[in-house]
């Protein structure tokens, strides 16, 4: 967590407005496409139901990642909506929730190379949960591996892992889906293979 993070999750402890209107803003963008990956449409009204937890348990909080623990509590409420709606995450994650992903450096290979363009974020819906899952607690939220471990209740490794499958089926997808680039067509060419040279640009005429 970084220092004015820290320094405002303080203040706001002590009931400074400002700063938890600050964690709020800081927080709230990555929270909501996380959210948006587990319950869809309904991702507004559980980031809501977060950030009203988020206020009343702050006091108790007693340091370590906060980041940690505020997804947490979102995963949490969001599993309980998923429950209330007896369904299954789906993961259906709309390009434009996703966009401006956050970088990790730690989460795997070209992570940001990856799952920096929108026919990526498009396909990452089609991951499987757990991988799809990982990617999104390390690359949007920003979470290393052993804490987006608690935040899953799994070995850093096993998110790690996941993660990096993740990233790559994605890479392996984009690759299939990227279109062909179109070549230039050919020069005509003249006698004995020869090609035509290009015809010189004509000068502008003086006004």
């Amino acid at each position: 967590m970084t220092a004015e993070l820290s320094e405002a999750v303080v203040a706001a402890q002590a009931g400074d407005e400002e700063a938890f209107r600050f964690l709020y803003r800081s927080l709230q963008p990555g929270l909501l496409r996380y959210l948006t990956a587990l319950v869809g449409a309904d991702a507004e009204d559980v980031a809501s139901e977060t950030w009203l937890q988020i206020s009343r348990d702050l006091p108790s909080f007693t340091g370590g990642e906060f980041r940690a623990w505020t997804v947490t509590i979102a995963r949490n409420r969001a599993m309980d909506h998923l429950r209330r709606q007896r369904r299954r995450p789906s993961l259906p994650v709309p390009v434009q929730a996703l966009s401006e992903l956050a970088g990790d450096a730690d989460t795997a290979e070209r992570a940001g190379e990856t799952i920096g363009t929108e026919a990526a974020l498009a396909l990452i819906a089609t991951l499987p949960p757990r991988e799809a899952e990982a990617v999104l607690l390390r690359a949007v939220i920003g979470l290393d591996a052993e804490t987006a471990g608690r935040v899953l209740g799994r070995r850093p490794g096993a998110v790690r892992t996941a993660a990096h499958r993740g990233l790559r089926r994605l890479a392996a997808l984009l690759e299939r889906a990227e279109p062909d680039q179109p070549s230039s067509p050919p020069r005509p060419r003249t006698g004995r293979g020869r090609q035509a040279p290009s015809a010189p640009h004509a000068e502008p005429a003086d006004g």
